[in-house]
């Protein structure tokens, strides 16, 4: 299980690699939420979201001999560009098992790190079981997404952060919403909050049909999503919460927040427009609830903008849609 130790550990390993994200405002936000609201921007991250912070984490953390035989990943695109940047920068062969049907900046930007790219189709093929046997059959390290106490220790870096940049500019509580699929990042948000700044709940944030995390929560119990895909959040759609991730998700994390695609496009233009920042569909989850969910939050909250892989003609929806 990771913990606080784990995490202080993950961000030794990682400094000097990993940015620092900044925390953003704008009274623009806060006036269309009726709140305070601060965007942490990991869109800004290398490869264009948190996922390297796992990456890095992970493969840093395995002795030479088992790193020097290289590294496979299954993801729908932002886990697989931080491994493959990681595995990059590490020197190693890295292998990444991508839906078929994954944003093709993400499928070109993965092969572009370097690494060997295998598309399956989500509908019909398992990912877990062809990286299970691509794994067994070049004698590879499987870097699963979230599922892995090194990968969240990694992810929980930038909780890290929040916890310290909320201190630098006044804050001891509010609520950190963080858009969630397998639970990597929640889970490790949650848990470095806990440790260092415990006056702020963790909330997952989710688009509608996709909302297994917030069933889970509300149930007790793993629920999972009836569709695999469908949604332009591509990004965030796991199936279910992890069995790792779960057990903390349930321990530390508010209720989950639920938000529609229009909303996630606003926000998108919302950020362009107002922090200059580009966020994905499943980057901008947070950020949706921050500005059209009031009545579920309380005066301060802090919207992780999670990734910003995004094609060009749903961005450009996005700015058309909501024009200023």
């Amino acid at each position: 299980m990771t913990d606080i130790a784990m995490i202080e550990a993950a961000q030794a390993r990682l400094d000097g690699h990993v940015r620092v994200t900044p925390l953003l405002s704008s009274p623009f936000l806060d006036e269309i939420a009726g709140r305070r609201v601060f965007v942490k921007p990991e869109c800004l991250q290398h490869t264009g979201s948190f996922k390297f912070r796992g990456a890095w984490s992970a493969i840093s953390a395995l002795s030479p001999e088992v790193r020097e035989r290289g590294v496979i990943a299954f993801s729908s695109g932002n886990h697989a560009q931080g491994v493959a940047f990681a595995a990059k920068l590490h020197g190693i062969a890295s292998v990444i098992v991508m839906p078929s049907d994954a944003p093709r900046i993400k499928i070109e930007n993965t092969r572009a790190y370097g690494a060997e790219v295998v598309l399956y189709d989500r509908q019909t093929e398992n990912r877990d079981e062809i990286g299970a046997t691509l794994s067994r059959e070049r004698g590879l390290t499987l870097i699963k997404p979230f599922d892995e106490p090194l990968v969240i220790a990694g992810q929980a870096t930038s909780g890290l952060e929040i916890a310290a940049q909320a201190k630098e500019v006044g804050l001891d509580k509010g609520e950190v919403l963080v858009p969630v699929s397998g639970g990597g990042l929640l889970s490790g948000v949650a848990l470095a909050l806990q440790a260092r700044a415990p006056g702020f709940v963790v909330r997952p944030c989710e688009p509608e049909g996709f909302d297994d995390v917030t069933r889970s929560l509300a149930s007790g119990k793993i629920e999972r999503n009836a569709a695999l895909s469908g949604s332009i959040c591509d990004a965030i759609l796991a199936p279910q919460p992890g069995d790792v991730t779960f057990p903390i998700l349930s321990k530390l994390c508010g209720p989950g927040l639920v938000v529609s695609e229009d909303e996630v496009l606003h926000a998108m233009a919302l950020a362009f427009n107002r922090l200059k920042i580009v966020v994905e569909p499943g980057g901008a989850v947070g950020l949706a609830a921050a500005l059209f969910h009031g009545d579920q939050l309380g005066d301060t909250v802090i919207a992780i903008c999670s990734g910003g892989n995004v094609d060009a003609d749903l961005f450009k929806q996005a700015l058309d849609r909501h024009p200023i």
